[in-house]
């Protein structure tokens, strides 16, 4: 009775938790703040602009922010440029950003109200490394390779079919470079022979949290 009392008067302290469980480090004062601060304009936003479909803080806590730092399970050694492809509100991207200083983020979206959000997300996390390209990501790859390079990691925080969204990744991608995405449950996986030869599913088990996750992973050949 306590912890849930604890969990509603601080929806995200949760995150501490979870990020202990994946990376065994601590979460700052700061991030902490950060992600107080971006649950608010989430929330606030999303009264008006259906940013999602979740409409309660924990969850959005539990289901945007928790699931976003599970990525950190697959990231490679920093520093990292990252590219979150349609990034919708910020997930995974912003989450990874706001905990890892490490990583430099560039969020692609097509969408103008989304756009605008992202935008203030930067401003009020105050977070000016961070690159909002308005477009879809199958038309704005080459410009945003030129202006920002080629990047270390692609994420995205939901699958779609693997044959579309794992070339338009992988444009965005130096050789060697990591395309991750969250999966569907690891009971509902595709086969491994619906996906191209350089992808493949991983599950990840995080013991501690009682979670299992499945991530469909690329790599960028020469």
């Amino acid at each position: 009775m306590g912890r849930r009392a604890r969990a509603s008067r601080d929806p995200v302290a949760g995150l501490a938790r979870t990020l202990e469980a994946v990376t065994g480090q601590p979460i700052t004062v700061e991030a902490n703040s950060c992600f107080a601060r971006y649950l608010d304009l989430l929330l606030l936003w999303n009264r008006a602009h259906r940013l999602t479909a979740l409409d309660s803080a924990d969850a959005i806590v539990r289901v945007l922010f928790e699931d976003s730092l599970l990525f950190f399970a697959l990231l490679p050694p920093r520093p990292l440029r990252i590219v979150d492809i349609g990034a919708g509100a910020g997930i995974p991207g912003v989450p990874l950003r706001i905990v890892d200083p490490g990583i430099r983020l560039t969020l692609v979206e097509s969408r103008r109200k989304r756009v605008s959000f992202l935008r203030t997300i930067k401003r009020e996390l105050q977070l000016e490394d961070l690159e909002v390209v308005e477009g879809r990501a199958e038309a704005v790859w080459r410009q945003t390779i030129e202006s920002e390079g080629e990047f270390d990691v692609a994420v995205a925080r939901a699958v779609g079919p693997p044959a579309e969204l794992i070339p338009v990744a992988l444009r965005y991608l130096k050789p060697h470079g990591r395309f991750i995405a969250s999966g569907p449950p690891a009971d509902r996986l595709p086969g491994a022979a619906r996906l191209p030869v350089n992808a493949r599913w991983e599950i990840r088990d995080f013991p501690i949290l009682r979670l299992k996750r499945a991530f469909l992973v690329a790599t960028k050949e020469d």
